[in-house]
């Protein structure tokens, strides 16, 4: 979903060409926009430059939800990757979150290690779902104080091992990898989100549908959080 970012956007498809593996050759790969009414010359780029791409210009800024359900029914494949025009894409990341989900069929959402311009992780990326009291230590700032505490930094799960994949409760829209099965049954995005809190809704009903959603810190991209 594009929405202004056209520098960021451009390297963002960049990435995705540059590191689409040559081994996935036989397999068909596409990328869907839909513009959110930029102002900033994004259509004339993606136009111009992406001239392959699959791009629906919308006439107003119809939000993250609308935009990603209006995408997804032009897509065609088997499985679907939600992510952020301001993320850069590193080699191996697709093909290896695509091969999870191919040999891991109790899954359907995958993310990766999605890491920020100072090189932490973005910490939305790994979440737990919010309860009265998770939500009253991650404000309460005790998540920082004792980072890998099981009880007071169960909002970010980070008593988890960071290094090794594991399932987690929710992902961020950033970088979201979902087999079309699940989000046809789940009729995707609730589109009531205009903003924030739709990619945790889908990965709640992911899991209370019975599946898991897992993290895997082998791979990762670069989110440049906040300019989208």
């Amino acid at each position: 979903v594009s929405f202004n970012t056209r520098e960021l956007l451009s390297a963002c498809l960049g990435s995705l060409y540059e590191n689409y593996s040559p081994r996935f050759a036989n397999k068909e790969f596409e990328v869907v926009i839909v513009d959110n009414q930029s102002s900033d010359g994004s259509v004339r780029m993606i136009e111009q430059d992406f001239p392959q791409i699959k791009l629906i210009k919308n006439s107003a800024n119809v939000g993250f939800a609308v935009a990603n359900n209006q995408g997804v029914k032009l897509a065609k494949g088997e499985y679907i990757l939600f992510l952020n025009p301001d993320t850069e894409v590193h080699a191996v990341t697709l093909g290896h979150v695509l091969d999870f989900l191919e040999s891991h069929k109790d899954v359907d959402i995958a993310t990766c290690r999605v890491v920020l311009p100072n090189g932490k992780l973005d910490d939305a990326s790994h979440r737990g779902f919010p309860t009265p009291w998770r939500a009253l230590t991650h404000f309460a700032g005790l998540g920082k104080i004792f980072p890998t505490s099981l009880l007071f930094n169960g909002y970010h799960l980070g008593y988890q091992n960071m290094d090794k994949p594991h399932e987690i409760d929710a992902c961020a829209g950033a970088f979201l990898m979902i087999r079309r099965s699940a989000g046809e049954q789940l009729n995707w995005f609730d589109e009531d989100y205009f903003w924030y809190g739709d990619d945790l809704d889908l990965c709640y009903r992911v899991k209370k549908a019975g599946y898991k959603v897992m993290y895997l810190p082998e791979v990762e991209i670069l989110h440049h959080k906040g300019a989208a």
